[in-house]
């Protein structure tokens, strides 16, 4: 029995323009209310594949900065910014380099060393004789970078950091060139053997590689003992229970 038989009035309402607007929007409704459903169906089945991918990288590289905006920005001690500041004074007036990127590679061969406990001034030194802090300098041999490094010699220490094209970031070619002293200097028990193999300069019998290596290093170990030196407060004068006079004792380099 149709609805209009028993109610006349409602038949001609439903088949009036109010009643196809209605069905229209019902139509409407129950369109995007399927399309709603097919997306949440899709996303739950296949979202991981579409966005899944995206959204982890996003994830790791917001990581990956606070990682490294904390090491970074990890407040030096005063004792700290003396010591990096004159070594990067030094840097950049020896080899015509900004003391803004001095500074940043002389901090970071600190943490290097500190890292690996090998004595930063000896990275330092390295670095110095090796490309006098060009960050992209190349040799005829294939050596790259800060502390040049040959890829194809160390690529397992590369892969760590993103392969061989990872080569000339300062950061890992003085974290890969530090590895390489230190197991030198483990394997040899000799810091100047190990500074001739890094050098592959083992046949040299005047051991001239480690000799300006060392030159620098000395050099280096200069500035910071300076800096100490004025750095360092004066004792204050003790006055002396029987004399007239007092004594002062003054300040020694330290050792």
């Amino acid at each position: 029995m149709r609805i209009g038989s028993l109610n006349p009035a409602l038949g001609a309402v439903a088949a009036g323009p109010f009643g196809r607007w209605c069905r229209k929007l019902v139509s409407v409704l129950a369109l995007v209310a399927s399309v709603a459903a097919l997306a949440l169906i899709i996303d739950s089945q296949y979202g991981h594949f579409l966005f899944g991918d995206s959204q982890r990288g996003a994830t790791l590289a917001d990581t990956s900065t606070d990682a490294g905006d904390k090491s970074h920005t990890a407040a030096l001690t005063p004792a700290e910014e003396n010591r990096y500041r004159a070594l990067s004074e030094f840097v950049a007036n020896r080899y015509r380099v900004s003391q803004t990127v001095a500074f940043d590679l002389v901090e970071l061969a600190h943490r290097v060393g500190q890292e690996l406990q090998l004595d930063p001034l000896l990275i330092i030194a390295v670095i110095s004789i090796e490309s006098r802090f060009n960050p992209i300098a190349e040799s005829v041999k294939g050596a790259k970078g800060l502390m040049q490094i040959i890829p194809k010699y160390h690529a397992e220490k590369l892969q760590v950091f993103g392969g061989a094209d990872s080569v000339f970031d300062p950061e890992t070619n003085i974290q890969v060139g530090a590895q390489i002293l230190k197991e030198y200097i483990r394997l040899t028990g000799n810091v100047g053997i190990a500074l001739q193999m890094y050098a592959g300069a083992l046949s040299d019998q005047d051991d001239q590689y480690t000799n300006k290596v060392m030159n620098e290093k000395n050099r280096l170990q200069q500035v910071v003992s300076q800096t100490l030196r004025q750095k360092r407060p004066p004792v204050p004068a003790t006055p002396m229970r029987t004399a007239a006079f007092v004594t002062t004792a003054h300040a020694h380099p330290l050792d």
